[in-house]
């Protein structure tokens, strides 16, 4: 079975995560060119889980085209993976916070690959700003 961690993080606090795994990396995605819901006072002290900052990056074209590419990638390396009986692979998504738009990313992505792959496949997901903030 195929595990797949997907992490959000920050560029500021926490930097690109380190894999775990003997693999060295994986894909990393950059979502600070998306309008970012954190410079309003109202979403501050929201994460890309609260319903207001769904809400407010579904209606996104940038958002919503971002998704497509990543989900067209990462499909493409998880098939391959599958058939080549590999155990891990790893996703991260930055942004400037690691609140919002990562958040976000992360767990649409987690979402399109659960369903899209069903029991050919295990998803962790690590938020690690968020992960912070409760310790």
């Amino acid at each position: 079975m195929l595990k797949i961690r997907i992490y959000s993080f920050s560029y500021k606090k926490s930097g690109i995560p380190k894999d775990d795994t003997s693999n060295g990396g994986g894909f990393v995605f950059d979502c600070r060119y998306i309008e970012n819901p954190g410079r309003n006072p109202a979403f501050a002290m929201l994460c890309g889980k609260d319903k207001e900052i769904i809400e407010f990056l579904n209606p996104q074209e940038q958002m919503m085209d971002f998704l497509v590419n990543v989900y067209n990638i990462v499909d493409h390396a998880v098939e391959n993976y599958l058939m080549r009986d590999f155990t891990d692979l790893m996703v991260s998504f930055g942004c400037t916070g690691g609140q919002h738009r990562s958040v976000y990313s992360a767990e649409k992505l987690k979402q399109h690959l659960e369903k899209k792959f069903k029991e050919k496949i295990k998803v962790e997901i690590y938020h690690n700003e968020l992960e912070q903030e409760k310790d």
